[in-house]
């Protein structure tokens, strides 16, 4: 039995397959389609250079445009991670050096860390709850979280 090209691709697509499902991400499938694309090639009796070219080609489109359709299939609703100083704002902290009113300054302890914090509103004692509402630099803006709006079942009998 004689080893023709086409069956060298055939097993270049097996082998591929193979390491597809033993290495994590989804990057080798690629190749291993184009290479049954060359195979094709190679049986139907095409040059090397044909060859080589339909498997690049094919290999190249399928990696290129999987990541275009497996974003827009699996991560169409997705929202963008909030990470550092960015994840802060809408957070509590817990006040532990009091907030002057005005541009007195204070400290503010949130996800373990101390923080240099002003207030928006006015001053805050030690121990209350505050929200970030801006990150300036290393210095945090916070506010007093705002009081409850909702109605209570009495209120809405009495037509408050």
């Amino acid at each position: 039995m004689d080893i023709e090209v086409w069956h060298l691709w055939v097993l270049a697509a097996i082998i591929g397959g193979a390491l597809e499902m033993a290495l994590p991400g989804f990057v080798v499938l690629w190749f291993a389609v184009g290479s049954l694309a060359a195979g094709l090639t190679a049986a139907l009796g095409l040059g090397i250079n044909l060859q080589l070219a339909i498997f690049m080609g094919v290999s190249l489109a399928l990696f290129g445009g999987s990541r275009t359709i497996f974003k827009k299939a699996f991560m169409r609703n997705a929202s963008r991670m909030k990470t550092g100083v960015e994840a802060m704002v809408g957070q509590e902290a817990v006040v532990t050096e009091a907030l002057a009113e005005g541009h007195g300054g204070g400290t503010v302890r949130i996800n373990g860390e101390l923080w240099s914090a002003r207030t928006l509103g006015g001053g805050v004692a030690v121990g209350e709850l505050v929200i970030v509402e801006q990150v300036e630099g290393l210095k945090l803006w916070v506010r007093r979280p705002a009081a409850s709006l909702e109605v209570s079942p009495q209120q809405k009998k009495e037509g408050r």
